[in-house]
C-alpha cells in the first residue's frame, strides 16, 4: 500500500518567502519603504544605512551620550538651515524648502499599519489557539534574553536593521535559487514527519475509552 509519504512527493506547492504569493515590492507595502528596502532608490538607502551606520558607532563605539549626541545634531542643522536661509539671497540660491526635512506619512503609516499586525499576532498567539505557535514563541522569547545577557539592545537592533537592509534585495535577485532550495527543505520535512508519524506516533498504542463510551 502507498503511504503518505508516497503521495507527499509529488506536486509540492513552492515554499514563497516574504509572503510572495505576490511580488516582493508589493508583499512589503509597495510605498516609500518597499523603495528603501529594495533599494530602488539608491542614494535615499544608502543614506539611511550609513546614518544607521554613523549613530551605532557614536554610540557604541565612542560611548557618545544620547541627550549631548542630539544637542549637537541640533545645533548642526540648526547652523546650516540659518545660515542657508540668510545668505540664500546673498549668492542667489533658492532657500531651503521645509518639506526636505520632513518626514513622509507614508512611513508612519506603515510602521503603525506593522505594530497593530505584530500585536493582533501577539493576541492570537498568547490566546493559545495554536499551542504549538505560543510554545514556538516562548522559546524564541527566551533564547532572545539570553542573547541579551551578551550583546547589547543597540547592537541587536543594528544586526536586525542591517538584515533588514540587506536581506529583501537580495533575496530579490536571487528568489527562484532560494525559493528552490526553501520548496526542498519544505519537503524533507514533510518526509521526516510522515515517517515519524507512520513508524512512531502510529505505533502508540491508544487506550479503549472512546469505545468504551460508545458502548
Amino acid at each position: 500500500m502507498p503511504t503518505s509519504s508516497d503521495s507527499g512527493d509529488n506536486h509540492v506547492p513552492p515554499v514563497r518567502l516574504f509572503g510572495r504569493d505576490k511580488p516582493l515590492h508589493q508583499a512589503l507595502g509597495g510605498g516609500t519603504v518597499a523603495d528603501i528596502l529594495l533599494w530602488r532608490n539608491r542614494n535615499i538607502s544608502a543614506a539611511i544605512l550609513l546614518g544607521f551606520t554613523l549613530i551605532w558607532f557614536l554610540f557604541e563605539v565612542l560611548d557618545y551620550n544620547f541627550v549631548t549626541l542630539v544637542c549637537y545634531i541640533s545645533i548642526t542643522l540648526m547652523l546650516i538651515l540659518f545660515l542657508w536661509s540668510t545668505g540664500a539671497d546673498i549668492i542667489n540660491l533658492s532657500p531651503p524648502d521645509p518639506r526636505a526635512v520632513t518626514i513622509p506619512d507614508s512611513i508612519f503609516w506603515w510602521l503603525s499599519n506593522k505594530a497593530n499586525q505584530t500585536l493582533i499576532k501577539v493576541y492570537k498567539i498568547s490566546s493559545g489557539e495554536d499551542l504549538k505557535t505560543f510554545f514556538m514563541a516562548l522559546i524564541l522569547l527566551w533564547i532572545l534574553s539570553g542573547v541579551g545577557k551578551y550583546c547589547s539592545f543597540l547592537n541587536l537592533l543594528y544586526i536586525c536593521f542591517l538584515g533588514m537592509m540587506i536581506l529583501p534585495v537580495v533575496y530579490e535577485q536571487y528568489q527562484n535559487e532560494v525559493d528552490y532550495l526553501a520548496s526542498k527543505g519544505n519537503q524533507d520535512l514533510r518526509k521526516l514527519y510522515w515517517k515519524l508519524d507512520s513508524k512512531v506516533l502510529g505505533k502508540i498504542p491508544r487506550g479503549p475509552l472512546k469505545d468504551k463510551k460508545k458502548l
